[in-house]
């Protein structure tokens, strides 16, 4: 029976690319994109985001997710000007507006022959469609936790922080090229620091308590979309993998900041 069992684990290995008698953990793994663009797999499950009392168990489907925040040449590669601040196409581009990133998103799907997921008339998310778009709330989360529960993916250690995040304390007022600092467990860099992520939500207070179990994209409608991670202006104190921040430079370029950049997912299929 052993023997019979060994054989089926091998080869369910050999079709999932899961090595046999490790943890769920171990199906994360990185890939590259059709244009040459590293991203991770993330296998999808359930976990606790948030803390405290705002805390509830979420349950995500797979999805891919870049590996570095979206630099200045990813977005001059598909002719996009760029309208950063600190300029380095390795640096990560920033002074993005919400629909700027979202428009990215389009665009690199097009460029991949895969279907963009907004509507830029109205700027909807169709989350069926295979093509980029910008995380949700919860896979953002999911995705720097990499397994933990917490308040950093390192542990509680906030010392560690400087290890992991460019922030005003090691920026010397200014980002750093993507990948700068270690990453987490599960590959990803600038989770913590460097720039502040869009996610696709709309910014609630209160979003949690009455946010789905599976899948949860966020309120409807609203005023300003989340933004998670922190920057490079940011003190240690804003830091942890639950923490939220929103802002309302979703298509103003007037109140632009060279704070905030973004980073892309797609559904795995």
């Amino acid at each position: 029976m052993k023997k019979i069992i060994t054989i089926l684990c091998i080869a369910a290995a050999l079709l999932t690319g899961v090595s046999c008698g490790k943890k769920s953990e171990t199906a994360v793994k990185d890939i590259k994109s059709k244009s040459g663009i590293e991203m991770v797999y993330l296998p999808g499950g359930e976990f606790i985001m948030g803390e405290g009392n705002n805390a509830r168990k979420v349950k995500l489907s797979p999805f891919y997710i870049d590996k570095y925040e979206v630099t200045q040449g990813m977005f001059k590669k598909i002719d996009l000007p760029d309208p950063s601040h600190f300029k380095g196409d390795k640096n990560p581009a920033e002074m993005i507006a919400w629909v700027n990133a979202a428009m990215y998103c389009n665009e690199r799907s097009l460029e991949e022959g895969l279907t963009p997921a907004y509507n830029e008339d109205t700027w909807e998310c169709n989350f069926n469609a295979n093509g980029y778009r910008l995380p949700t709330e919860a896979e953002w989360e999911y995705a720097a936790r990499a397994g933990s529960k917490e308040k950093y993916f390192f542990g509680n250690d906030q010392k560690n922080l400087k290890n992991y995040a460019i922030y005003n304390k090691n920026s010397s007022g200014k980002t750093a090229p993507a990948g700068s600092r270690k990453p987490n467990p599960w590959g990803l860099y600038d989770m913590y620091g460097n720039v502040a992520e869009w996610c696709n939500d709309f910014f609630a207070a209160d979003y949690y308590k009455s946010s789905p179990f599976a899948d949860p994209r966020g309120p409807a409608k609203g005023k300003e979309r989340v933004l998670r991670g922190g920057s490079w202006n940011d003190p240690e104190e804003f830091f942890s993998s639950s923490a939220r921040a929103m802002d309302g430079s979703i298509n103003d370029a007037c109140i632009l900041r060279d704070t905030i950049g973004f980073r892309c997912v797609r559904n795995a299929e």
